[in-house]
């Protein structure tokens, strides 16, 4: 998963994006200029749980590897707490702020089957929906290879 991330640019990518039906997400923001030196990490997350979101909610742009071209602010908690086993199956209990919680977030809500244009002012929703039905369509440019999925 890690190289199809790497492929694609991208500082995370869940298992359900790749067509897997399971629980299981990766992260390498040790690159993005956007994170603190303490907020960057590679992990691997396996039946992740959240266990705990707080502090002041703050916005910030957000793009995602299964919807390219599209970024929009998204409101999410500073800080979270997470249960999960790493690739050696060991399980952990770990706090995160900031950049690192917030793509934690995101690569979580695809394993719960949500995607950050859920998460968008209606109004701004509304906005890209032309774009979205696009992509549906297979009507979408990428960097990356994409596989359309059409229920």
């Amino acid at each position: 998963m890690f190289e199809t991330m790497y492929s694609a640019n991208g500082v995370g990518l869940a298992a359900p994006q790749i067509g897997l039906s399971i629980r299981l997400f990766v992260i390498d923001s040790t690159k993005w200029e956007e994170a603190d030196t303490d907020e960057k990490f590679k992990q691997v997350f396996i039946n992740a749980q959240i266990l705990e979101e707080w502090d002041e909610p703050w916005k910030f742009e957000e793009g995602c590897l299964s919807i390219p071209g599209i970024r929009e602010n998204v409101s999410r908690n500073a800080k979270i707490k997470i249960r999960f086993m790493d690739v050696n199956f060991k399980v952990h209990e770990k706090e995160f702020k900031g950049v690192a919680a917030r793509v934690i977030q995101h690569e979580y809500d695809h394993i719960e089957g949500i995607l950050f244009t859920d998460k968008i002012n209606p109004l701004r929703k509304k906005f890209i929906q032309n774009k979205l039905k696009d992509m549906s369509k297979g009507k979408v440019k990428a960097d990356y290879p994409i596989k359309v999925s059409r229920k």
